[in-house]
């Protein structure tokens, strides 16, 4: 297959694009892996139990017994061992059967798969790809979620679409007439971009053409304008480092006003769904207890934001789905560079079983 950022005509179908194995992927939040439960979940279509143990560490293994194939989340936690809920077959956090009750500890059976677990910033991350490259890719942090200076709220979701719709929408901000009926009319204006091997970068400014301005939305950048007042003074720059994304907005310098740290983890075989993670964080203002009050506001237009968002990146998938494949027929430089960096980072689908038979 020949890898170019365009459509068919050139040869690429960025949709058969898996997302590679070899980076750290969020599974679940940590409270919903409660002391000694065992909690099921998916990466590409491979079962995976998350469980947390007698010293408050995560574990996360193949979630099918080795002996009938049924899922070990149905089963008990013991400590830091996972006990089969058919027939008892007990397993140790590193994947290995240590017990078969009524067998004894001569004769044990193979065990299943061991993933390496990365908990940071209230998020539990898995490594499906080479383990011996899992510590140097670990995230340190979540974008502003760990800062006492801001308010964040968690962005959670199951969108059914391929994970690379959700990286074009969110770097493309012309798509802002689909938010009408939430921010009036917006005209966004590219100011530069830059990329890298596994990273791309856009900048925009905005100016209000019609309409007003939402609370929600004056709150987070803690201003209000009206479209009169013309150009904003308004910084929004949008990274793709992969696998994550960042959007960050400034108003007149200072920190951001807003900073968006998000992943996607693919949940079936073919990656036409993801789970989208996400942290929202909103600087908070001078004035003690506001960001509280205007927290309603905040959550309503954001999550409309969402919404939107959500079924029209499904429509896209719908779109490829009907036509076979990747016939978008993309013009906007800084999508073109974005579409580089997700051919190169990801791995061809047809590739994927190469690469897990190979770890």
């Amino acid at each position: 297959m020949i890898v170019t950022p365009n459509g068919p005509k050139n040869g690429l179908d960025l949709r058969r694009i898996a997302t590679h194995p070899d980076h750290w992927y969020p599974l679940a939040w940590s409270e919903e892996v409660a002391p000694g439960k065992a909690v099921a979940r998916r990466f590409a279509g491979d079962p995976i139990v998350l469980f947390r143990g007698k010293g408050g560490r995560v574990f996360a293994l193949e979630d099918r017994c080795a002996h009938r194939q049924v899922p070990l989340s149905l089963g008990v936690v013991e400590g830091d061992t996972l006990r089969c809920g058919y027939h008892g077959w007990a397993y140790s956090n590193g994947g290995k059967c240590i017990d078969v009750p009524y067998l004894g500890r001569e004769r044990l059976p193979n065990g299943v798969r061991a993933y390496p677990v990365h908990e940071v910033d209230g998020l539990i991350f898995i490594f499906p790809g080479d383990a011996s490259l899992a510590a140097a890719r670990a995230p340190a942090a979540l974008g502003s979620k760990a800062n006492g200076a801001y308010k964040t709220r968690q962005l959670n979701r199951e969108v059914a679409c391929h994970y690379t719709f959700m990286h074009e929408n969110l770097f493309d901000m012309n798509h802002q007439f689909l938010h009408r009926s939430l921010m009036g009319t917006i005209k966004a204006t590219c100011l530069g971009r830059r990329s890298g091997e596994d990273w791309c970068e856009v900048d925009y400014t905005f100016t209000r053409t019609a309409g007003s301005q939402s609370l929600g939305e004056a709150a987070i950048l803690n201003v209000m304008r009206k479209p009169e007042e013309g150009v904003d003074a308004d910084l929004m720059t949008i990274r793709t480092g992969y696998p994550y994304q960042n959007l960050k907005v400034w108003v007149n310098g200072g920190d951001p006003v807003l900073d968006v740290w998000l992943g996607y983890t693919p949940l079936d075989a073919e990656q036409r769904t993801n789970r989208t993670f996400g942290y929202l964080s909103v600087k908070k203002p001078k004035i003690p207890g506001l960001i509280h009050a205007a927290w309603p506001f905040i959550t309503w237009f954001t999550e409309g934001i969402f919404t939107q968002d959500k079924h029209i990146v499904e429509q896209e998938q719908k779109a490829h789905d009907a036509q076979g494949c990747d016939w978008n027929n993309e013009v906007f430089p800084p999508i073109r560079d974005l579409r580089a960096v997700l051919a190169r980072c990801g791995v061809p689908m047809d590739a994927v079983p190469a690469v897990a038979a190979a770890e």
